[in-house]
């Protein structure tokens, strides 16, 4: 695992500045997105995946920031994000070539966090980070990321 120097105080500090100031929900959570993919160097695409209204077993792709991928609608159970949904908690892989239900969205992808996003005990979607190194997501990950959900989830 690489060690970076990140501060992610200021950094939830500024997604939370971005979710108080932009009212428009897609241009928010773009905003969450790129300042997630700019400030830190391992997280290499970052997205939301949100459940379908009309489809409640089926992800879709809302914004991220990074290559486009092919998989815009996951089943639950399909995939990292499928199974993060299903089974309702978090799912840190730090190394996709080990998973045999795995969604390749990229050959550069080494590993994957997905953090679901929660409603008053319902799944609303996930925050979904790939990554091009091997094992680069510590605790200190996952506590801010599920701050970062949460806050998103006051939000909406």
């Amino acid at each position: 695992m690489t060690t970076f120097a990140i501060d992610f105080d200021s950094l939830l500090k500024t997604i939370e500045n971005a979710l108080v100031s932009l009212t428009e929900s897609n241009a928010a959570l773009q905003e969450v997105c790129k300042q997630l993919y700019e400030n830190v160097p391992y997280y290499n695409w970052v997205g939301f995946y949100f459940v379908d209204p009309y489809n409640p077993r089926e992800l879709v792709l809302g914004p991220f920031v990074g290559e486009p991928t092919e998989h815009v609608r996951i089943p639950f159970r399909s995939g990292i994000c499928g199974q993060a949904a299903a089974q309702k908690k978090i799912f840190i892989v730090p190394d996709v070539s080990k998973e045999t239900n795995y969604l390749s969205c990229s050959p550069e992808v080494q590993s994957e966090i997905v953090i679901p996003i929660f409603k008053e005990g319902d799944i609303l979607g996930e925050l979904d980070i790939d990554s091009h190194q091997t094992n680069p997501f510590s605790k200190k990950d996952e506590t801010f990321l599920k701050d970062v959900c949460e806050l998103i989830s006051k939000w909406i």
